[in-house]
């Protein structure tokens, strides 16, 4: 099992204050239609991306890569969980490569290299991150 690494005092902070800001949005409850539902990528695209929902604190979308397909994602500055809905493959990140199917969660710590590979099957993946994709590049 992968521990959660270490959070530095000033991102810890960073994420508090995101956390207790007032809302920007008007109803606490969303329904978020076809989250996590595969995609085939458009016509000479290696994968889909599709964010579906975002406030400061955290973003949802899908990531979908076909059977033989390549994931081309560099890291990204915010944590980030994944739950694969379909499909088959392997993650691979510094620490090792883990088979990955559905049902499986997998967190990736902020910066971390990662990527879906010998993927098998058509995979889809509910993607959340905290704080929202791209809030801490800007």
């Amino acid at each position: 099992m992968l521990a959660p690494p270490a959070v530095s005092a000033a991102a810890s902070d960073c994420r508090l204050a995101l956390f207790t800001q007032t809302r920007p949005y008007d109803s606490v409850v969303q329904i978020i239609e076809g989250a996590g539902v595969w995609t085939a990528p458009a016509e000479g695209e290696a994968n889909d991306w599709m964010e579906h929902f975002a406030v400061p604190a955290l973003s949802v979308g899908t990531y979908c890569i076909p059977a033989g397909g390549t994931d081309d994602q560099d890291p990204h500055t915010e944590d980030e969980v994944y739950i694969v809905t379909a499909g088959r493959a392997r993650i691979a990140t510094p620490g090792g490569t883990h088979d990955v199917s559905r049902g499986s969660v997998i967190f990736v710590a902020a910066g971390e290299e990662h990527r879906f590979v010998d993927v098998a099957e058509d995979l889809a993946l509910l993607v959340v991150f905290g704080p929202a994709y791209g809030t801490l590049a800007r």
